[in-house]
Parts: C-alpha cells; structure tokens; sequence
C-alpha cells in the first residue's frame, strides 16, 4: 500500500510566534544581545533588575526579526525606561 503526498497543495504563510512563545534563534541574529543580557545576569548574581536594559534590547531584536509577536514595549514592564530615555533625549534638545 502507498500513499502520495501532495506537499504543493498547501503553501506555507510564515508568522511570528505567539506571545510567550520563544523559538529558538537558529540564524543567531539576537545572539550579540542574548550574551549582552546574559553577562550583566551573571555579573548581577542573576538579579534582574540592573539588567533591563539589556533584556529590552534582546527583546526589541526578537520582535524586530519575528522571533515573537510584536508588543508595545509598555506592555512588557518597560514604560518606565522609555519615559526616561524621552526625558534624556529632551534634556539634550535644550
């Protein structure tokens, strides 16, 4: 007994995974970011916080690529670093 498979019937649409998801990062494109993250943990005994920086930027890599569904950065705990970053950019405008 055989069976045919017809693999052109249906034609693959790429999309970025769902919130939560993270697939791994086989080309290594948010690799520099990943280990800039990774060495401020160690370096911080893990503790997170002096690291948020760090982890917005790898996230940031990850949406820009589609490693993960776009979110407003306000909505995964940043709002408070991009209101400062606003607050240093005007201070250097004047």
């Amino acid at each position: 007994m055989s069976t045919a498979m017809n693999f052109s019937s249906k034609s693959f649409s790429p999309r970025p995974p769902d919130k939560g998801s993270f697939p791994l990062d086989h080309l290594g494109e948010c690799k520099e970011f990943k280990e800039k993250f990774m060495n401020c943990l160690r370096e911080n005994k893990f503790g997170n916080s002096p690291c948020r920086e760090q982890s917005k930027e790898y996230l940031e890599c990850r949406m820009e690529r589609q490693l993960m569904t776009k979110e407003p950065l306000e909505k995964l705990g940043f709002k408070d670093l991009l209101d400062s970053n606003k607050a240093e950019k005007q201070q250097t405008k004047t």
